[in-house]
């Protein structure tokens, strides 16, 4: 196993070094929009175009790489990225960084597409499980770690748009001197989307819930921070413990979902999100320490709806169709995290208190919890039971190649694309 792992070492280096500069941006350009005097509303409209171009991305870069092939199309996705870094230090404006912010995405969906690809290309089926959980858990790595890099210059300055520029750099480099064959892209399933939500609405709403949670909190999380006075170090570590949270509670929450109805677990994560964050709101915790403590628990339980949405929704399947209905899922994540920010800003600018934010995640998390006990009654929606369940997966958000490299997705029929 170990020299499997090492054969994969450059594509985790890969994905390592990107994830750490895309997430410590992310963080990066909600401080320094705060700073620069930018409206709440002003930075979660701006940081939302992210999850647009992530969004249209899903629709337009496997063109690119069917076209030129895989490793020029890493070398592009990496210099639209790096130029958008370059250019948020070069000029502000709101406009000018939302596109920027548009173009990033596009840039960060293309490059997950390419070493996805990669991996799912060379992957032996008996090995599939374990390499995706090690990549699953990169991609967590990734972000947390780069938000502690937040410390290495003033957000005031433009050393930390350099920093995220040669991590971006850097990520280049194993892909373009591997030695490996050009992966296959993988053939783009089609499908629809009204007779998916139709069949697993649980899963759909589970996945558009995450999307508006999980955006909000790397768009805004920053913005709340900043506005009840921490410190740049403080807010590092408070984003770094959420992230880790999300980490840590995947396996604990994967084993009760394999074990229980996932209809009642999914639901009770979202009243647990409800709930937690409501007493956040109301306590206002002024003790950064308990704070960490409930932020840690808060993306645990926050970060773990979307995988358990997604295994909720291949239950309902039975396998078939696994390819297409993982992506319809995905889109449906997509959409939820383009409104999050803009909503979310909007309601801490309307209550005129940064702890509205966790009013917004309270309000989309009890709708969601309701509807999960509507839908459970819905005639069309079918409670499987625990011993027929698919197995629980830790997923994140990143393209449909990371669905053809999901183990669940060994077989598939194609009863959606008719």
């Amino acid at each position: 196993m170990v020299k499997i792992i090492s054969s994969f070492s450059a594509l985790f280096l890969a994905t390592f070094c990107f994830l750490m500069g895309n997430g410590m941006l992310s963080t990066f350009l909600s401080l320094r929009m705060i700073h620069e005097g930018f409206p709440t509303q002003s930075t979660g409209l701006i940081m939302a175009f992210y999850f647009m171009g992530l969004l249209i991305g899903s629709f337009t870069c496997h063109y690119l790489i069917e076209r030129v092939g895989h490793i020029r199309s890493f070398i592009a996705f990496v210099a639209l990225a790096t130029v958008c870094v370059m250019l948020y230090g070069l000029h502000m404006s709101a406009v000018g960084w939302a596109v920027l912010r548009l173009f990033s995405g596009v840039g960060a969906f293309g490059l997950f597409m390419v070493i996805e690809s990669w991996l799912n290309e060379r992957t032996d089926s008996q090995f599939r499980g374990r390499i995706f959980s090690i990549y699953m858990v990169i991609n967590y790595l990734g972000v947390g770690v780069g938000q502690q890099m937040l410390k290495f210059g003033d957000i005031r300055s433009q050393e930390l748009f350099f920093v995220v520029g040669v991590l971006f750099a850097l990520s280049m480099i194993p892909v373009v001197v591997t030695r490996a064959a050009h992966p296959e892209l993988p053939k783009k399933e089609r499908y629809r989307f009204a007779p998916l939500f139709h069949k697993a609405p649980i899963g759909i709403l589970g996945c558009m819930t995450a999307g508006l949670i999980n955006s909000a909190f790397f768009s805004l999380a920053p913005v709340f921070s900043t506005q009840i006075g921490l410190t740049i170090n403080q807010v590092s570590w408070l984003m770094t413990v959420t992230v880790f949270g999300g980490l840590a509670l995947q396996w604990v929450v994967g084993t009760l979902s394999d074990r229980y109805d996932r209809t009642v677990v999914i639901s009770l994560l979202g009243a647990s999100v409800a709930l937690f964050s409501i007493l956040i709101y109301i306590l206002e915790t002024h003790s950064f320490l308990w704070l960490l403590v409930e932020m840690g628990i808060f993306g645990g339980l926050a970060f773990t709806i979307y995988p358990v949405a997604v295994a909720r929704a291949q239950d309902v399947f039975q396998g078939k169709d696994a390819v297409p209905v993982s992506a319809g899922l995905l889109l449906a994540y997509s959409i939820g995290a383009s409104i999050g920010p803009i909503v979310a800003s909007g309601l801490m600018g309307l209550m005129t208190s940064p702890y509205a934010l966790f009013v917004y995640w309270a309000s989309t998390s009890s709708i969601f919890t309701v509807s999960v006990f509507y839908f459970r009654q819905w005639e069309k929606v079918k409670i499987v039971p625990a011993n027929e369940q698919v197995a629980f997966i830790p997923m994140k958000d990143t393209s449909p190649i990371a669905v053809e490299f999901d183990p669940r997705n060994e077989s598939e029929d194609d009863i959606l694309s008719s």
